[in-house]
């Protein structure tokens, strides 16, 4: 007599090989075996939802793809804690987010190369020892959406070396890269950095013991991470420590980067000769953040040039701790330095500390008025230091074109503006996140979900430490687990399950999920057509999804009183043919906004002045409660 469990998996196997009918999703009926993740969000939704499913087919598209059987193993891998074992195939079924796993390259490259073609690839030892020689790294893992390469010890004593980074990376999405004790004990050659990272979305770029005990190997960053976009930025630790005459030279570094930070730690350090250069870094960009600690400490005969230093950004912070302490003749000049347009942050704590014979000017200085323990010191001379009004601070040429760039044109408008026959500028809306997919619940609620659990979270996803993934994971966790604001109810989601409960317990079971139907319109203008006012026009309550970054697809849901949601017709201004059908939301009670908030940069006015509506983003969703 079979017994039961044996009984259950033939039923099993017999109810899988038929396909069922489960619901209609636009024009089409959907066959779907049962037992798929899919199918379960089917039911699960005309269990919850009092709407027929036919209109949901954007949030369909977001469920998991795994079959029946995988999801059931993947399942039962999660109960056991056992994921980790099985990444690779757990991310390609399931649709995620994951870093490849890289092993040392055992290539052999004895001659002169040219890299155009490779990516993701891990250069161990690499040029160790090189005569003279040119290596070129041009069009480099370019336009890839993720990017992961490691140098250890890459060009490590070699003689007269040059290596030529150029076009690398541009355009990827989520960049990694970590040099390692590159170029150390080097003599002559240089390493030229040009175009490096450009227009890349998350960057992270980590530079340990570069070019540490090395004699004359200079390194020029020539529009490196230009046009960059969040990320860390670039980690400098312990670079150039106990090095010979090297000259550094970063020019147009971080230029029109959006929230790019830097840490320079232990750079230089011990240094002789040292000349480093940095010329329109962070030029035009929108909130930067460098660190130098340690910088030059040590140091001997060092010059250190900051020429249009974050000049014509928005706001940024910059921090000088212990730079050139106990140095040798040490030159320093700041000249342009820190002219924002919106006030920032420069602090200098310990800066020239212990030195003899030093030389700092700062020249055309933006507003600060953290240099108390400069007051007494020799050396030390200020020149059309701008310590006014913060009003004063703005006046600064280029500052209102600045605003424009930094708060993308149409990103935030008014209300009346949603009425037909408006012309106004679209943003682009266009989604930059990883394709990914959302998992299925009895998966999902087996993964840990809290910062406190990040080492966990590393195991599974195979994270190194301070990897780019890592700080993925980190940031995304940290907003979900922020004090929602006052008013805001929210929830991070990871199946559409959850983000069906979610959207139900704010308003209810009648509801319906809208989004922008595409992207057309995106970085140009647009004419509005006609204009509909959900629930009548009427001030209600919604509940938006944003993407968050993460692994598996990763909602940010969260519901703030006292909005009004509109559809409308988006027509080509010339042509008067309908091109999108777009989903904005007007928010009406912005009190508890940052005064900085860039709706606020955009339209003026302040938190609590003004109503601010804004377009539902491509695969970004809004629920409201439904007109039927």
């Amino acid at each position: 007599m079979l017994n039961l469990w044996t009984f259950i998996f033939l039923c099993f196997l017999h109810l899988s090989s038929f396909n069922v009918v489960l619901g209609g999703v636009g024009d089409s009926l959907v066959s779907e075996n049962p037992f798929t993740p899919k199918a379960s969000v089917i039911r699960y939704w005309n269990k919850e939802i009092r709407r027929e499913i036919t209109k949901t087919h954007f949030l369909l598209s977001k469920v998991s793809p795994l079959t029946a059987v995988d999801s059931a193993s993947f399942s039962k891998l999660a109960a056991q804690n056992d994921l980790a074992s099985h990444l690779p195939s757990f991310c390609s079924s399931a649709k995620l987010f994951c870093f490849p796993d890289l092993s040392p390259s055992l290539e052999k490259h004895p001659k002169d190369e040219r890299f155009a073609v490779y990516s993701n690839m891990n250069f161990s030892n690499y040029g160790t020892d090189r005569l003279a020689g040119v290596d070129s790294f041009k069009n480099y893992s370019e336009d890839s959406n993720i990017v992961v390469d490691s140098f250890h010890r890459y060009s490590r004593d070699s003689t007269g070396h040059k290596e030529q980074f150029a076009n690398y990376a541009s355009e990827g999405n989520v960049v990694d890269q970590n040099f390692h004790s590159y170029a150390a004990s080097a003599t002559g050659g240089s390493g030229n950095f040009n175009n490096y990272n450009r227009e890349v979305n998350n960057p992270n770029l980590r530079f340990s013991s570069y070019g540490d005990d090395s004699n004359g190997h200079g390194q020029t960053f020539k529009q490196y991470t230009e046009n960059a976009n969040a990320g860390n930025g670039q980690s400098f630790s312990s670079y150039g420590k106990n090095g010979n005459g090297v000259p550094n030279d970063f020019s147009s570094y971080g230029k029109g980067a959006n929230v790019i930070g830097s840490g320079f730690s232990g750079y230089g350090e011990a240094a002789n000769g040292a000349n480093d250069s940095f010329t329109s870094y962070g030029f035009d960009s929108n909130a930067p953040q460098n660190t130098f600690k340690s910088y030059g400490d040590g140091g001997n005969a060092a010059v250190n040039t900051f020429s249009s230093y974050r000049d014509q950004s928005n706001v940024g912070d910059d921090s000088f701790q212990s730079y050139a302490k106990n140095s040798n003749g040490e030159k320093v000049d700041f000249s342009n330095y820190g002219q924002s347009f919106n006030e920032g942050t420069d602090k200098f704590t310990g800066y020239g500390q212990g030195a003899v014979g030093q030389s700092i000017g700062f020249k055309i200085y933006g507003r600060n008025n953290t240099f108390k323990d400069y007051a007494k010191k020799e050396g030390i001379v200020f020149g059309r230091y701008n310590n006014g009004s913060s009003s004063e601070t703005a006046q600064v040429k280029g500052g209102s074109s600045a605003v424009s760039k930094w708060v993308e044109p149409g990103k935030f408008f008014r209300e009346k503006l949603l009425k037909q026959g408006t012309v106004m500028p679209m943003p682009d809306i266009k989604d930059k996140m990883p394709v990914r997919s959302f998992l299925p619940r009895t998966i999902v609620s087996k993964l840990p979900f809290s910062s406190s659990k990040i080492g966990e979270l590393k195991r599974i996803f195979h994270a190194g430490d301070n990897s780019t993934l890592e700080t993925v994971m980190l940031d995304a966790l940290k907003e979900c687990e922020r004090a929602p604001s006052p008013g805001e109810t929210k929830r991070c989601v990871g199946s559409a399950e959850d983000m069906i409960d979610f959207a139900t317990s704010v308003l209810g079971r009648n509801v319906e999920v809208r989004t922008t139907e595409n992207v057309k319109g995106s970085k140009q203008n647009i004419k509005i057509g006609s204009v509909k006012g959900i629930n009548g026009g009427k001030v209600t309550k919604s509940v938006s999804c944003h993407q968050s970054l993460y692994p598996y697809l990763l909602y940010y849901c969260h519901s703030v009183p006292e909005v009004r949601v509109y559809e409308a017709d988006i027509l080509d201004p010339k042509s008067l043919e309908k091109i999108n059908h777009g989903v904005a939301i007007c928010h009406l009670d912005t009190s508890s906004w940052s005064s900085n908030h860039g709706a606020f940069l955009a339209l003026g006015s302040g938190p609590g002045r003004i109503e601010v509506c804004h377009w539902i983003f491509e695969n970004d969703m809004t629920w409201t409660i439904s007109d039927s």
